[in-house]
């Protein structure tokens, strides 16, 4: 699969996924950790069949070092579905999650010691705005997301589970930020190997789900008895939910992977530009097709998070270069 193949499958298979996953949620908030280990098994099983040859090709990476990417992986993945069950709409959820910009940034600079020019300091300063504005916008109208039916919840019981919901967000956010050094690290010293990291990084965290037994049965219950859906062809009856939860998986595995292998095709540039312009399309797309309520100032905290990550990319001195004609080096030779 080369760059633009991988760029176009990104778009195709994280944007329906983020549907999918939409489509779940308003069924059924919490069902966030039955996503998760029912994309990891089918990744998992995938991996095994295909990259490992059912166990018989060994792993060039060690497995000490897997295990510590995913559990950073694992808690970062579970963190993030487990956030819909604390009253986190899907808007909020992806604005916030734009903001991994930020969470690199200052564990560069904490663990690598890194420094960076004014334009990254002042790209960060306005994701971390957007943010805060969408933040407070959406916590000052925060709604349960429950689907059970009980009494009215008191505003701030509501409230209180709204900001451990973004505290689960936070946790995600900077794990997944440390996650991401900690890979750098590994494919210095081992090169790199989508296929075999992200069987291994699914693989490994299965027996994680064994403490999430009784969540996950307890969603598997929900999904049995959701609406049932006449499918066409095949002349049976499914419940939606499991529809749902198939083409998510499905579209997952083709997000990911797609990802996976666009990390060693480009720079890590250009694949941060293409998994926030996924973000941003998904964000519309949810707003637009969802009917997500959205004003003005969740308006502005978007156009800053997406504008400060442009500048923190450097996509415009890119594009810039790109048009432009470069200088012939003969020429500064002779004014020299």
């Amino acid at each position: 699969m080369n760059a633009a193949l991988a760029i176009v499958m990104v778009f195709v298979g994280c944007c329906s996924n983020v549907v999918f996953l939409e489509l779940l949620v308003k069924i059924d908030p919490g069902s966030g950790n039955l996503i998760t280990f029912l994309q990891f098994l089918f990744i998992s099983l995938e991996g095994f069949l295909f990259t490992s040859k059912c166990g018989t090709v060994k792993p060039r990476i060690g497995l000490k070092d897997y295990t510590i990417l995913v559990i950073m992986f694992f808690v970062s993945s579970v963190c993030n579905n487990y956030a819909f069950d604390f009253n986190i709409p899907m808007p909020l959820h992806m604005i916030f999650r734009a903001g991994s910009l930020i969470a690199n940034m200052i564990m560069g600079i904490i663990i690598l010691r890194k420094r960076y020019v004014l334009s990254k300091y002042l790209s960060v300063g306005m994701i971390t705005m957007g943010i805060v504005i969408c933040t407070i916008v959406s916590g000052s109208d925060v709604k349960s997301t429950q689907v059970t039916e009980t009494a009215e919840e008191d505003p701030m019981t509501v409230f209180f589970w709204w900001t451990l919901g973004i505290s689960l967000l936070t946790l995600a956010l900077f794990v997944s930020a440390r996650m991401g050094l900690y890979q750098e690290v590994l494919y210095k010293r081992y090169g790199k190997h989508p296929k075999e990291a992200l069987f291994y990084t699914h693989l490994l965290p299965l027996p994680f789900f064994l403490l999430l037994t009784g969540n996950i049965w307890e969603h598997i219950k929900l999904a049995n008895a959701s609406p049932l859906y006449d499918v066409p062809v095949l002349n049976i009856a499914i419940p939606i939910t499991w529809l749902y939860l198939l083409g998510n998986v499905l579209t997952q595995y083709v997000c990911i992977s797609s990802v996976y292998v666009l990390t060693t095709e480009c720079s890590s540039l250009t694949v941060t530009l293409v998994v926030t312009l996924r973000k941003f399309v998904s964000l519309l797309f949810s707003i637009v097709y969802f009917s997500n309520p959205f004003t003005i100032y969740h308006w502005i905290g978007t156009i800053l998070v997406f504008t400060g990550t442009i500048i923190f990319t450097e996509v415009i001195d890119k594009v810039r270069l790109a048009m432009g004609t470069q200088p012939a080096p003969v020429s500064e030779k002779k004014t020299k």
